[in-house]
């Protein structure tokens, strides 16, 4: 069992952020969770939180430093897509998917880091994707953005890694979440079609991940990227 430890999701109000809040909680964790709107699961702290603005994360880490203690585990998973092709694609919808995606993971990841230090302890998770290094037809914004992250963690690996602080990546395949669900018929099966599990992965398999990731026995794993994607990036 690992030792119990404050943890914060952003955007764990739904989909795969709030399957692993939900983990966490069940692992013992004391549980924030960061939403734009609704809330997290039953037994996690709730706090409004805006990506794009670092007044609005500061405000959130204080309400949950004060109400759980200093935050030790992070896990950075809000984040959007304007998917569209790269002639069609326009500035603002290049810029802002990269604004939240990537620099909101900077905004959160350096809100916590004095906290980290000081305890000498930290467990940074990155949620980034498949298609980070695999690449997806009218997702430059997106795989941009998620292709960063591994860079990012990697740099805060050699940062922060004698302080007993880790930062890790998980990059995910097709989830059944919200998002896949909007997907066409024909879609779907295009993209079954090219996973060799032949199957969507569930987002109990990326709370898992992210649970061992948190715990005590994760300690000397660090810049690593974890792909769950039933084998569709292979060697990417």
């Amino acid at each position: 069992m690992s030792t119990p430890r404050t943890v914060l999701v952003t955007g764990g109000n739904r989909g795969i952020g709030y399957a692993i809040a939900e983990r966490m909680i069940a692992d013992g964790h004391r549980v924030a969770v960061t939403s734009r709107s609704g809330a997290g699961p039953a037994g996690s702290l709730t706090v409004r939180a805006e990506m794009t603005d670092s007044a609005s994360i500061d405000a959130a880490f204080t309400e949950v430093e004060a109400q759980l203690g200093p935050v030790e585990v992070v896990v950075a998973n809000a984040g959007i897509t304007k998917d569209t092709l790269l002639l069609r694609m326009t500035e603002e919808e290049f810029t802002s998917v990269v604004d939240t995606n990537l620099t909101g993971t900077f905004r959160v990841v350096k809100r916590a880091a004095k906290g980290l230090l000081k305890g000498r302890f930290g467990r940074v998770i990155l949620l980034s994707s498949v298609v980070g290094l695999y690449g997806s037809p009218g997702q430059i914004n997106y795989s941009s953005s998620k292709a960063a992250l591994v860079g990012f963690a990697r740099s805060l690996t050699r940062e922060l890694g004698s302080r007993g602080i880790t930062a890790n990546v998980i990059a995910p395949g097709f989830i059944e979440t919200d998002m896949t669900a909007e997907l066409s018929d024909a879609q779907q099966k295009q993209y079954l079609a090219t996973i060799p599990a032949a199957r969507y992965g569930q987002v109990a398999e990326i709370a898992g991940v992210a649970s061992f990731l948190a715990g005590d026995e994760a300690g000397y794993i660090s810049g690593a990227v974890i792909p769950v994607d039933g084998g569709l990036g292979m060697g990417h």
